[in-house]
């Protein structure tokens, strides 16, 4: 299930949150200062931040210069009074003005997932033959299952949601495995082996070894 991270939500906002988890997100909060630490610990696909002065945006703009951060896709939630000192530097994939409905807010959080990662509003993300179920932890390559550890899915997602971006192996452990994990670089270089095994043949190539440097996603297979 994607989680979506609620960054200095108010009460008010609470008809969004369940609006968000009645169509199938796990809704987790955090404070702006909290929010990288929060973001670590949930993974979320899109966050969700409400901004109550001009110094919020500038905060978060900090804040999502960390790995946590810069590569999940940022909606901002603003009052209407608010839109004349928006920053729109501050990095936002978009901007809802509350109070929002919440089938907007859903249809905006959608979007943004889909821009950044490809994932489709059914929560499948497809790349020519492959297609990954995120509701139910699921892989098939042209329509066969494809049989995965744990391990092995959630890198296989985390690539497949950053695509054509390039990763150390470094950042892959700290991404996948987590910041308390203390195996080395080559944990990294047996699950890709083993993943490509798995999903790739004479006619697929799905991840690409970057030479050293790292491994990179293609979409098109």
């Amino acid at each position: 299930m994607n989680s979506i991270l609620l960054i200095d939500a108010t009460e008010e906002l609470r008809p969004l949150a369940a609006a968000l988890e009645e169509a199938g997100f796990a809704v987790a909060h955090a404070t702006l200062d909290g929010a990288a630490e929060a973001a670590r610990e949930t993974r979320p696909a899109a966050t969700l931040v409400a901004l109550a002065a001009r110094a919020d945006s500038i905060a978060l703009r900090n804040a999502r210069a960390s790995d946590a951060l810069k590569d999940v896709p940022a909606i901002a939630l603003i009052r209407a009074e608010l839109l004349p000192a928006f920053d729109v530097q501050a990095g936002f994939d978009d901007f809802l003005v509350y109070p929002a409905l919440g089938e907007e807010a859903v249809a905006r959080v959608r979007r943004a997932i889909w821009a950044r990662s490809g994932v489709e509003s059914d929560n499948t993300l497809r790349a020519g033959d492959l297609l990954l179920d995120l509701a139910n932890y699921k892989v098939s390559l042209t329509g066969r299952p494809v049989d995965l550890t744990y391990k092995e899915y959630e890198l296989l997602r985390f690539l497949a949601m950053n695509r054509e971006k390039v990763f150390t192996r470094e950042a892959l452990l700290n991404r996948v495995w987590g910041y308390d994990f203390y195996g080395g670089a080559r944990t990294v270089d047996v699950h890709i082996r083993r993943l490509r095994s798995k999903i790739e043949d004479a006619h697929h190539t799905f991840i690409e070894t970057v030479r050293n440097v790292g491994y990179r996603f293609h979409a098109g297979g």
